[in-house]
């Protein structure tokens, strides 16, 4: 029978064992950090209706999804995980309480062109918060806090969240006479930091066709930096001339000052007028976080304020504010760049247990009490020579092998060996259980990602 050649599909990422903990580790960072702000754990299916994951979609997304039939079912994978939450809220509305603050981490999948750091089947990671009617400022603060604390515990320490406010853009294109282009104008200004400001300049008079003074107009706004407070100062020579940028530049000034509440340092975000997000449901404050050493990696978490989340399933009004990580893309850079810690246990036990005797009672027993004190424990019976196993928990990365030979066995002990240092040496069981959980916890404690 001819054999079939191994392979894994374009775009699709499979990872070797001690990466696939690493990854592991960073979901579990993500799940722990968002429990803590008291979010709630979803999960919808991979597979829906095509008509209800493409109630909102249309033009790039249809051509991207996974359609297909089965019967007479017209089914696709999903995309994202928003409209899946959409379809969630508003057919368990009356089952829920709000605001409804959810997480999800999960693969979605497009097809699009597979090229580097970009994927056809990949993870996100997501939070959001629901409100029903109405949904307080303070989320939207609260939103980049829960980055912060979530970039630091994977590891990063230089990195900003940038933050803009959509009303304060369609404010000042209404004041200026640009409302009608407005999308099409943020849709472009959103390139500014892949193509430049001249090239967007550009664009903005060739594609969106605008006159050059205007085009000047929109990059001179663009264009103000400085401190927050300083761009706070400068929008505030606006006020007066628009209610809804009037709007916009009070939610911003709010949402700064609870960051400095929350604990966010001035270091860590950064006011960013160029921040639009090209998607059109955005409507008040939104984020793009940014690799200070890396920028070349673009948002690696990005999000913000909806006022109609689920408006194609119901009538009710659900806005919300949310973020994504594209978990995949980030874990794919970060491995390029080496910035993957392996300081951290990476491998699938804590401890090897080798029986060296034919007598395997002491050995199993052994295993069930490093078991039986949180130590993830293999037992190795294979019939090889002691290079072997010993090359086998090299290997596998197994930070710690147990030893039971004769006088181990006599003296009722076990023999440890840490396989980091080298060093060996004779207890008891128990003591060894708790010797080795003691140093497994101390490792995790260091962050995933080395900067």
């Amino acid at each position: 029978m001819a054999k079939v050649t191994p392979r894994t599909l374009s775009g699709f990422m499979e990872l070797l064992p001690a990466d696939q903990m690493k990854m592991e580790r960073m979901i579990a960072v993500l799940r722990d950090t968002y429990s803590v702000y008291g979010f709630t754990p979803l999960d919808t299916p991979v597979i829906e209706s095509a008509e209800v994951l493409l109630a909102k979609g249309g033009g790039e997304t249809e051509k991207q999804i996974y359609r297909f039939t089965k019967g007479d079912s017209d089914l696709a994978l999903r995309f994202d995980l928003t409209v899946p939450l959409a379809k969630y809220v508003a057919a368990h509305y009356g089952e829920l309480a709000f605001p409804f603050r959810r997480y999800q981490i999960g693969k979605v999948y497009r097809g699009e062109r597979a090229q580097r750091g970009r994927f056809r089947e990949f993870y996100q990671a997501d939070i959001d918060v629901i409100g029903d009617g109405s949904l307080d400022i303070m989320n939207e603060a609260e939103i980049p806090a829960i980055i912060y604390n979530t970039f630091r515990t994977l590891g990063f320490r230089r990195f900003k969240i940038h933050v803009n406010n959509r009303k304060i853009l369609n404010g000042f294109y209404r004041m200026n006479g640009m409302s009608e282009k407005a999308g099409e104008i943020m849709r472009t200004v959103d390139k500014l930091d892949k193509i430049g400001p001249e090239k967007v300049r550009l664009l903005l008079i060739d594609e969106v066709k605008m006159l050059p003074c205007k085009a000047e107009n929109v990059m001179d706004f663009m264009a103000i930096s400085g401190t927050n407070d300083e761009v706070l100062a400068a929008l505030a020579r606006y006020r007066g001339m628009d209610a809804v940028f009037d709007e916009g530049l009070d939610e911003l000034i709010a949402v700064s000052a609870h960051l400095k509440e929350f604990g966010v340092p001035e270091e860590n975000f950064a006011i960013d007028l160029t921040i639009a997000r090209g998607l059109d449901y955005y409507t008040g404050t939104v984020y793009e976080t940014i690799m200070t050493d890396h920028p070349e990696i673009g948002s690696v978490c990005s999000g913000g304020r909806y006022d109609d989340l689920a408006g194609y399933y119901t009538d009710k009004k659900l806005p919300g504010v949310g973020i994504s990580i594209g978990l995949t893309r980030l874990f794919y850079v970060l491995q390029e760049q080496n910035l993957l810690s392996d300081e951290t246990v990476s491998s699938p036990a804590d401890a090897l247990v080798i029986p060296m005797t034919e007598e395997l009672g002491p050995a199993i027993t052994a295993a069930t009490v490093l078991r039986s004190g949180g130590v993830r424990t293999q037992l190795y019976v294979e019939k090889k020579k002691f290079k072997a196993k010993m090359t086998y928990a090299d290997r596998q990365k197994i930070p710690f092998v147990v030893l039971l030979g004769e006088d181990e066995i006599r003296e009722n002990l076990v023999s440890v060996k840490d396989m980091q240092t080298g060093e060996q040496r004779k207890m008891p069981v128990e003591e060894a259980a708790l010797m080795i959980k003691n140093a497994i916890d101390a490792r995790n404690k260091a962050p995933i990602i080395c900067e």
